[in-house]
Parts: structure tokens; sequence; C-alpha cells
């Protein structure tokens, strides 16, 4: 069988790799050792293997981001230094995990658990808690704006919307007001609570209590309308790449 060991630091993959070489569990043909997202990405596109090794977290990312650009169909053993709350996930789930620093016996037992579920084996549930996990610990609830000589910590339900023009973003209140907002549309959305914000274009991100009203002017042109004004004359049109998934956060 094949393995792939997904894992960045050099000492870490070699531990793994060479007692995965001296083990008598399961009979390995080949070990491929990748240190990167991009290059797991780019290797799964081309080969599949019967068992992965990932650490969750990467020097250009997160082993998660790996299953948005290539498909996995193999068990996955997490190597992970995520906290407990984590852990529960992974022991919920019927999939096996090393939290560093792991012992020899602990790769082994995971190595027997591998070989009673790789038929039945199943990575999306356990990618999706991992994904709600990780945003939950990314979520930002409060912006620290300035206005004139003042500091002003504003938290993100009085926040209608954020708008962006040229290079400047801009954060919009419930009270009218308008502040510059020192980062992006593209960076600030993966920030956000994604059960209340949606990155409609590229000018806009909604809150979804300030909609008031969604006209459908054809299967392709969706124009929202918001129950506070907006600095931009033109309709507010959603995506058309991002309809059906905002059809899917509307309807969560």
């Amino acid at each position: 069988m094949k393995i792939a060991i997904i894992e960045d630091e050099h000492l870490a993959s070699s531990y793994l790799k060479s007692i995965l070489e001296q083990q008598q569990i399961i009979t390995i043909s080949e070990i491929t050792v990748l240190k990167s997202v991009k290059d797991a990405v780019a290797f799964f596109k081309e080969n599949t293997v019967d068992l992965s090794f990932m650490d969750i977290h990467l020097g250009d990312g997160k082993s998660l981001d790996i299953f948005e650009e290539a498909t996995i169909s193999c068990p996955v053993i997490f190597i992970t230094a995520y906290d407990s709350y984590a852990v529960k996930v992974f022991k919920h789930f019927t999939i096996d995990y090393l939290l560093k620093p792991y012992e020899e016996q602990e790769l082994l037992e995971a190595l027997s658990k591998y070989k009673n579920i790789k038929q039945t084996f199943n990575p999306n549930p356990i990618v999706e808690s991992l994904v709600e996990i990780e945003n939950q610990s990314n979520i930002q609830h409060h912006f620290l704006v300035s206005h004139r000589d003042k500091l002003i910590s504003i938290n993100d339900t009085a926040i209608p919307y954020f708008f962006a023009t040229g290079k400047h973003l801009f954060l919009h209140t419930n009270s009218g007001n308008s502040y510059l907002y020192n980062s992006n549309l593209k960076d600030l959305i993966n920030n956000l609570d994604p059960k209340l914000f949606f990155k409609i274009n590229r000018k806009y991100i909604i809150n979804r209590h300030h909609i008031q009203e969604i006209v459908k002017h054809s299967s392709q042109k969706i124009e929202l309308l918001l129950n506070i004004s907006v600095p931009d004359t033109e309709p507010i049109i959603l995506s058309k790449k991002e309809i059906n998934n905002f059809k899917n956060w509307l309807n969560s």
C-alpha cells in the first residue's frame, strides 16, 4: 500500500516515516513525504494513496486547504496540536489522530484502527467539522477604527455591511456612520462570522439581518435591497458565481 505524509517539519516527518518503515501491522510499498499545501495539492491531483498522515498546520496554510483543491478519498490520520475540544470531534467520528508529541505505540494503535475503518471511511464530515472549528476560532467579533482623536471598537452585530471602493474598505454602522477599515474584502470575509456575513460581490459584504428585500430579475440576476442607506447609487447585484452559495447561506 501507498502512504503520503504531509508534514513541513523534517524531524517530525523523518520520525513518522521511520516508524512506518519498521512496523509490521500493514505492508507499505511506498511513502511520499510532502512539505506544503502546494506540494500536496499538486500530488493528489495526479496520484492516489491508501492512507495519509496530515499535520493540520503547514508552512503555507492548513492541510484542510488541500481538500478544497484536490480530491482525497483515502482515510486520513491527522497530526495535530489542537485543543481538547477539537480532539472530541476526532473521537466523535471514526477517524484517528496523533496529538503532538506522540509515542510510537500511539502510531501503531492508529494503524490498527485504520485497518478496521478503511473500507467505510468518509473524510467529508471530519473535514467539515474541523473547518467549523477553525472558523469559530478565527471569527472576529470586534473591529477597531479611528475617528479623529479617538479609537472606537465596533461589534459585528452593529455592522450592516462593509463597502469597498478602489483600494479602500469602509465599515458602515447601524447608526449611519462610516469608518475607514484597514483590510480588504478578500481577507476580511475569512475573519467574519459566516452565519452572519456574506460577500455578495466585489464591493459588498452584507449582514443577513439587514437584507430588506431580494429581487429576482432573472435566474442569473438577483438584486439586494438593504434596510439602511448605501453609498453606491448603483443597484446591489449578487455575483453570478455566488448565487447558489447565497441561497444555501440564506437557507442555513
